[in-house]
Parts: C-alpha cells; structure tokens; sequence
C-alpha cells in the first residue's frame, strides 16, 4: 500500500512535515519494522547517533532515522514490535490537530477521534487518539502534544489495529 502526503516545498509548516513524515513513513508500515526501515534506508533517511535512538526508544530495541526537513527537526522512530512514531521539536498542538485530520484525509483514511485529554503522567502533554481505517488495515494512531500555544514537541504514533 503506497500512501503518500507530499507537503509544499519549503513553506510547508512544521506540522505539516511531521504529519507527511508520519503518512508516508508510518501508516503503510506500522506492524511491520523491518519493511519501514528498508523505506527509511531507500529513502535516504540516516540512523541517529547511538544516544539519540535510546533517548527516542526510551531503551526500548529498535531504530531512530533523521528525517529533519527546512522547517523543522524531524525524527522516524521504529521499535522492533513495529509501532512507528514520527517526533518534532516544535509544532503547535492545533496545527498538528489540523495537519493530521488533513493528511489522513488526503491519503483516502477513514478515521474518527475516540479519546481526547490530557495525559495522565506528564501534565504538559495533551493526547488526541484516533482509528484509522484503509483497504481493510487498520491503525491506532495517539498525537502527543505540548499544551502551550506557543507550540513545542509533538508526536505522532501508529500502530495496527
């Protein structure tokens, strides 16, 4: 399955690259690891230093790719027991919001939001959790968000439903 989200050259937003990272990098592979790093690698994506995959993965086996872009840091995280994740330094949680909605759009994703709230653990941290649904695949998809508008660290991850 080839789903593809190509954001808009250099002006695209941070939020925009990250939720395109995640359309083409996670959603086709989640469940399958070593399919999405032979994506990564093809691609071009470079393996992070050894200190980053584990501060990535939290120690969890697995492997971490730099996909920075123009407008933002970007990082593809692939742990072995195939949930992908694509990482951002900075984007604001309404812009992710509105940036994935869009991409899942666009890729032909039938979705719907099942739970939204803050998380439980790390008070700064605002969750969005959604099925997505594809050419009878499905996926659990969590956007992890700073809550301050100014924006900061976001997460998308995937895994298959």
């Amino acid at each position: 399955m080839a789903v593809l989200l190509a954001p808009t050259a250099a002006q695209a937003g941070a939020a925009d690259e990250l939720v395109g990272l995640f359309i083409q990098g996670c959603v086709p592979f989640a469940g399958n690891a070593p399919a999405l790093r032979d994506w990564a690698k093809r691609t071009g994506l470079p393996i992070v230093p050894e200190q980053a995959r584990t501060a990535f993965l939290h120690g969890a086996p697995g492997q971490a790719f730099d996909a920075s872009a123009a407008e933002a840091k970007l990082v593809l995280v692939s742990s072995d027991d195939g949930i992908c994740s694509a990482v951002t330094n900075r984007a604001a949680r309404q812009a992710v919001g509105d940036a994935l909605e869009a991409g899942f759009r666009q890729a032909g994703l039938a979705f719907r939001l099942v739970i939204e709230r803050d998380d439980s653990k790390v008070s700064a941290i605002h969750n969005r959790e959604y099925l997505a649904t594809k050419d009878g695949r499905g996926w659990r998809i969590l956007a992890a968000t700073v809550k301050d508008d100014k924006g900061g660290e976001a997460m998308l991850t995937a895994a298959p439903e």
